[in-house]
């Protein structure tokens, strides 16, 4: 069908106010713990069959259940979720040297402001200074899959650095699971708004998909919570249409 994932839904009933659903999360590769633009469509699709202008879910996923919301705007549906807690860690020596070395040691790199951060599986955080740097980055797939195999890494997440409104844009690239460039990645927006956020950074909107022709938006809210830091991602999606299989045993 020409997509790079899939989210598996039982629903549950949709008279309850809140109703509860099981999700699961999978690629080519195999099964995904967590999946922030899957968990954006699932609830797309959930306020849909439900025929609801606003629609609240409780969304069962293998690690942990997600409360999600999703409101319509027309003919799409807009949903956010709480992704939950964010691990943030420095960066290694040799973290560094394989992001550095797969992207072409670009000039523009901050080499010093690589990170990694984890929801459901961690990913290297790397922030390159412009727009124009992002789009022209000459990746080596090979070198970057073989490195995140060997260190138990998702992939590399490049990022811009976001203006004064918090707008930015990144491009996600997951080997370990395979998957060369990723359209959207909620998840990643929600480990970088939870590094930001320390900082004093309250919303990010992520840009998208472009370099693949396919544009798309990801938001992501970042509010101090105590000692943690509450982050609330997600985006627009339109449920573009229902395939029916029929299958003989």
């Amino acid at each position: 069908m020409g997509t790079s994932h899939a989210v598996f839904i039982a629903p549950g009933d949709d008279q309850l106010d809140q109703p509860r659903a099981e999700l699961r999360f999978f690629t080519s590769e195999g099964e995904l713990p967590a999946c922030g633009h899957g968990t954006v469509a699932a609830l797309a699709f959930l306020a849909e069959r439900a025929q609801r202008t606003e629609y609240r879910a409780t969304l069962v996923t293998p690690g942990r259940s997600v409360a999600g919301e999703a409101r319509r705007q027309r003919n799409q549906i807009v949903a956010t979720f709480d992704p939950g807690e964010v691990q943030l860690r420095e960066a290694t020596a040799g973290e560094r040297r394989l992001a550095l070395d797969a992207l072409g040691r670009h000039p523009e790199i901050i080499t010093s402001d690589i990170c990694v951060a984890a929801i459901g599986r961690p990913r290297l955080l790397v922030p390159i200074a412009s727009r124009s740097a992002l789009a022209g980055v000459t990746l080596d797939y090979d070198r970057l899959q073989a490195g995140c195999d060997r260190l138990g890494l998702l992939g590399c997440y490049l990022h811009s650095v976001p203006g004064a409104d918090g707008r930015l844009a990144a491009r996600m690239f997951a080997p370990s699971i395979g998957v060369r460039e990723d359209i959207a990645n909620a998840n990643s927006a929600a480990c970088l708004a939870a590094k930001l956020g320390r900082h004093g950074v309250s919303r990010l909107t992520v840009d998208m998909g472009d370099s693949l022709g396919q544009p798309a938006t990801v938001t992501a809210t970042a509010k101090p919570h105590g000692a943690k830091i509450q982050i609330r991602v997600g985006g627009t999606a339109e449920v573009r249409g229902t395939v029916l299989s029929s299958f003989r045993a």
